[in-house]
């Protein structure tokens, strides 16, 4: 086998989308210590119960696993760092009122999300810690926006759900506890069909709760699908307070494009329990950006708080834009002159790109273009155009 071949689903990142990839989460963490949201760095690997703690099974699936050769006790490397964020709330800082942490890692899926998907990711997010009401998820989802935009996407779209309206549902009739995974797996293929057929398996379920349940996977398009929904859902006090939030949080943003599908609670039920929104845009072909509330995600840490947050994929962020542009540099020759080097550290000092040409070599940059030389005239050393 080819010593330079890779695992299936990784791949190395080359100089100039590096660069690009590096600029990004420069300019991201920027703008998160601007809305004020403090830097962490929690460590790659960690005890397999501490990664794995309240998350479904999926994130199990996604972890690799091995042994610490000093405690011998089984270690995960991280599939998604959101877990992380939430001991340090819970267990490291462990403060009153709110917490905004961000934060910026690699993490490793034992198995590729999708067929188009890395196994190694950067992930770069956001956690609001401490607030229950809209107002924080209002914060994050602008902030999300926002990160978006910064790194040139344009005509970003947003989808909207509310876990609260499905887990209302759910909860407000018994017949339907011990089947809650098969509900939401009818509701996330739409599958009306497969959901009358579940209520007929279930002679306590109540009408009005099949009716709605059938309803729900109708209810998907723009705002408008909100009005449709007060009227023919029914008036639990969690669904209208759902419903209300979703109406706040869509009046606070008037300038975005948003979607609405009130059945797609698949990938969040068992973590998210609110809002849950994603961001996608023409040239990637899945989202962009995930996030929601998930406010019992610090409960295996010892302090469950409302939470919010978002993450996304440097690298896959970084793919979908243009090419990468290069830098312009300068061309300088190799020496040991004193004015020479005085002349390179005033130049690199200045910000500008030198590359000093060695002895006998030739460059090939993939990186940048060498526009202007560092020519001796005159006696001194002058940058002049390359024609």
């Amino acid at each position: 086998m080819s010593t330079w071949l890779l695992p299936e689903s990784l791949a190395d990142v080359l100089p100039a989308e590096a660069r690009r990839i590096e600029e990004l989460r420069r300019e991201l963490l920027d703008l998160y210590r601007a809305y004020g949201f403090e830097l962490v760095a929690p460590p790659l690997v960690e005890y397999l119960d501490s990664l794995l703690s309240d998350k479904g099974s999926d994130l199990a699936l996604r972890t690799c696993k091995l042994v610490d050769q000093l405690s011998g006790r089984t270690l995960g490397l991280r599939a998604d760092i959101t877990p992380q964020i939430a001991r340090i709330d819970a267990h490291l800082l462990n403060r009153e009122g709110v917490t905004r942490l961000c934060y910026c890692g690699s993490v490793l899926h034992a198995r590729p999300a999708g067929l188009l998907s890395d196994r190694e990711l950067l992930q770069i997010g956001a956690e609001l810690f401490g607030h229950a009401g809209v107002e924080a998820d209002i914060e994050i989802i602008q902030l999300a926006l926002e990160s978006v935009q910064r790194a040139g996407v344009v005509g970003a779209r947003l989808d909207l759900n509310h876990l609260g309206i499905v887990r209302a549902l759910i909860d407000s009739d018994l017949a339907l506890a011990d089947v809650a995974d098969e509900v939401i797996e009818l509701l996330s293929t739409k599958d009306v069909p497969g959901m009358r057929q579940l209520g007929g398996r279930l002679p306590d379920l109540r009408p009005e709760t099949l009716q709605a349940l059938t309803i729900l996977p109708s209810l998907y398009g723009g705002v408008e699908v909100l009005a449709e929904a007060s009227r023919v859902l029914p008036a639990l006090p969690r669904i209208q307070q759902a419903m209300a939030d979703l109406q706040t949080l869509i009046q606070a943003m008037p300038e975005y494009e948003f979607s609405i599908d009130l059945a797609d609670a698949g990938s969040g039920y068992g973590y998210h329990s609110g809002v849950m929104f994603s961001i996608y845009a023409q040239g990637w072909h899945d989202a962009l950006v995930k996030g929601g509330r998930y406010d019992g995600i610090g409960r295996s840490f010892g302090r469950e708080r409302p939470a919010t947050g978002f993450s996304l994929d440097l690298r896959k962020l970084s793919s979908g834009l243009p090419p990468a542009r290069l830098a312009k540099a300068i061309r300088a020759p190799w020496g040991t002159d004193p004015a020479l080097t005085e002349a390179l550290r005033g130049l690199r000092g200045s910000g500008e790109i030198v590359v000093q040409s060695l002895p006998g070599e030739t460059h090939d940059l993939d990186e940048f273009t060498v526009d202007r030389e560092l020519v001796f005239v005159d006696g001194a050393w002058r940058v002049r155009a390359i024609n």
